[in-house]
């Protein structure tokens, strides 16, 4: 006899009810409307201390957060510009760690 597994309510089909639903920033935030801009702006804001005050790896992470919040919902090209914009920050934070290894 097969072991039945069940799934927890926050995984149900059609409760609503994800984990990301509940995350909430109350520090720093990028301004409302970025992630619609062109992939050039969405990275420099991004990579700004004001919008990621702990470096460019947070930039990156709340990008790709938005990407993977918005789900299905998010269309083909504003996805291909929020892929571009990472892309740009990933290029960008590897350059810092290069010039701080060549520092130390």
């Amino acid at each position: 006899m097969a072991k039945r597994t069940t799934k927890s309510k926050s995984h149900q089909k059609g409760s609503g009810k994800y984990w990301s639903h509940k995350v909430k920033t109350v520090s720093t935030f990028p301004r409302e409307g970025l992630f619609k801009q062109d992939a050039e702006t969405i990275a420099k804001e991004m990579a700004s201390e004001k919008v990621s005050p702990k470096g460019i790896g947070s930039g990156i992470k709340m990008v790709q957060f938005f990407i993977n919040r918005a789900g299905k919902n998010l269309p083909a090209k504003q996805r291909r510009e929020l892929e571009k914009a990472k892309k740009i920050l990933q290029d960008k934070n590897q350059q810092q760690k290069q010039k701080q290894q060549g520092k130390g």
